[in-house]
């Protein structure tokens, strides 16, 4: 149960760099509003990563959660954002994701 927490504070931690992203093109209220996003955001990021970790090494969790929001946040860059895709930004996410997957694989939990 706490893998699943842990990746959904992940994927919260991706949420909150869309607001950023966001945040920089808009103006006025709306700006604000991105910005609320982010700091609802980064709070349930941070409270579900500290959730996690009550059972979860606390290594091991630090770097899947970093490492979903490293992975979802250039994934969002390209697909959202207009940045750049070559082979080599597309061989260390690959590289990224096997050492995420690895560390699950010979966490304990």
């Amino acid at each position: 149960m706490n893998w699943i927490i842990l990746v959904l504070g992940g994927l919260f931690e991706v949420a909150f760099t869309y607001c950023i992203g966001r945040a920089k093109f808009a103006t006025g209220t709306e700006m604000y509003l991105w910005y609320l996003g982010f700091l609802v955001s980064v709070t349930v990021s941070m409270g579900l990563l500290i959730k996690a970790t009550s059972t979860l090494p606390l290594g091991t969790a630090y770097a899947v959660w970093s490492g979903i929001g490293a992975v979802g946040t250039v994934l969002m860059g390209i697909f959202f954002f207009k940045e750049p895709t070559d082979f080599w930004r597309i061989f260390f996410i690959i590289t990224l994701i096997g050492s995420i997957v690895g560390l699950k694989a010979v966490s304990s939990h």
